[in-house]
């Protein structure tokens, strides 16, 4: 292979692995946010991690955070909590920081 087939495989290599690692950082992000949603709400143990997954699964529903926001906040009101949307929003913020951390230690 050329030097430039080289180096273009490399940026493909390296472009690949950040985006499975942004992927894999958001996925926890959504969990951890997931639990602290849970536990705001009452929820533990195997009905927590039910949930936490249900977050997970709602960031599939369209490009961005908008869908997980938007399901976390219905679930907030259904609960009858006074938490904001700027709140949950800067929760999410944190918790990205925390997520990024525990991948990059795997």
């Amino acid at each position: 292979m050329s030097g430039f087939g080289d180096r273009e495989k490399s940026f493909e290599d390296k472009f690949k692995h950040d985006e499975d690692l942004q992927f894999r950082v958001v996925n926890r992000r959504n969990k951890l946010l997931g639990q602290w949603i849970a536990e705001q709400i009452g929820k533990s143990g195997e009905e927590a991690e039910a949930y936490a997954k249900e977050v997970v699964l709602a960031d599939f529903d369209e490009p961005g955070d908008d869908d997980v926001v938007r399901k976390v906040m219905d679930d907030i009101r259904d609960a009858g909590l006074d938490l904001s949307e700027h709140r949950v929003r800067h929760r999410m913020e944190q918790l990205l920081i925390t997520a990024k951390a525990e991948i990059m230690k795997e």
